[in-house]
């Protein structure tokens, strides 16, 4: 069996940057170990898998080792595939998902991502969690991730977490945050349970980015950059009970995966 398969840099304008994702087309559903054999194959932080259904897509991502139950950077590649490469005349698709149905626009260059806002609840302690990351945050808050919140930008870039440590800490993964020098906030994201030690730009984590820092900050409209090697930038915005998250993509690989 031979499946397209395409490698999509997303939250970027531009190759070797942003978050790398697969994005596989199916016609059906394959076994689930079949899908998380490819996503390992790949090596990517996700491998995203879509079967058509009325209406739009039923949308499924696997990282190296399980699958999760949201990822953004690989709906946006998702998207960015259907919408430039299989249905160019489109401008928006539907996806049914783990998290309900996410709908991604595309808007000039940007694409929006409408995802469920995931607000944290702040914790006071997290035992472990100092020691892992090596300093102590300025304060700890919890939704599907751990979110550490320290002084500066400059603190979140130079952070080199025990990812042996973190792995076994009882979290799914850990966001980092602060306030940004150019942006509103900055993040990074680390998830060595799940098979990724750093995840280069997560769309995920803005679920509960976007609504702390709304708060804090006071505004609805956030800019916000993902300050891993590779990098990333999202557009944010608090839509209530939603949160958008705009950015770019570009294709920089596509043929078959032979099965």
């Amino acid at each position: 069996m031979r499946l397209p398969i395409y490698q999509i840099d997303a939250f970027t304008d531009r190759p070797f940057s942003g978050n790398p994702a697969a994005v596989v087309p199916l016609e059906a559903w394959l076994p689930d170990l079949t899908l998380q054999a490819i996503a390992a194959e790949n090596n990517l932080s996700e491998t995203a898998f879509f079967v058509p259904e009325p209406g739009g897509y039923h949308l499924r991502w696997f990282t190296p080792k399980v699958e999760v139950d949201l990822c953004g950077h690989a709906t946006l590649a998702s998207a960015f595939v259907i919408l430039t490469e299989l249905h160019p005349t489109l401008v928006q698709v539907r996806f049914q998902s783990r998290s309900g149905e996410l709908v991604v626009a595309r808007q000039g260059d940007r694409f929006v991502l409408d995802f469920p806002s995931r607000p944290p609840q702040r914790l006071e302690a997290f035992e472990g969690l100092a020691a892992a990351m090596g300093l102590k945050p300025t304060e700890v808050w919890q939704s599907r991730d751990v979110m550490a919140v320290l002084d500066s930008e400059a603190q979140v870039r130079a952070l080199k977490p025990d990812q042996a440590l973190l792995a076994q800490l009882p979290l799914w993964s850990l966001i980092v945050t602060a306030r940004g020098e150019q942006v509103d906030f900055v993040s990074r994201f680390f998830g060595p349970a799940q098979g990724i030690d750093e995840d280069p730009v997560t769309g995920s984590s803005h679920c509960t980015l976007i609504p702390y820092w709304a708060q804090v900050l006071g505004k609805s409209q956030l800019h916000a950059l993902q300050v891993s090697a590779r990098g990333g930038e999202l557009w944010c915005v608090l839509a209530g009970e939603r949160v958008k998250i705009a950015g770019r993509a570009v294709k920089v690989m596509q043929g078959e995966f032979w099965v």
